[in-house]
């Protein structure tokens, strides 16, 4: 009698394109915040980068970038809403989990 191998289900957000697997991820991110005005010493040291999040589906990732996208082509291979973030503006990155 031969077993069969079930795949096992992942409890993670996700799409299938083009047959490969792509994760939906929130992702906290660090932002340059920049002022034109004029402050004085105490108001300037006060300020700080604007904290993000943004969900979209990982791409790609490696030691020096993650890549994103939010929406793609139904018919053709094409992403949009994309994004190259430098790992080292990245504070966490979760994945997505379906909701019961």
């Amino acid at each position: 009698m031969k077993k069969s191998i079930k795949k096992k289900k992942t409890k993670f957000e996700h799409i299938v394109y083009k047959k490969k697997k792509y994760f939906l991820y929130s992702i906290k991110w660090v932002d340059i915040l920049g002022d034109s005005g004029h402050a004085d010493a105490d108001e300037f040291s006060k300020m700080q980068p604007a904290k993000m999040i943004t969900q979209a589906y990982v791409f790609s990732k490696d030691k020096k970038y993650v890549r994103t996208f939010a929406s793609y082509d139904e018919n053709e291979e094409n992403f949009s809403d994309r994004n190259v973030f430098p790992t080292g503006v990245i504070t966490a990155m979760k994945r997505i989990e379906y909701e019961d």
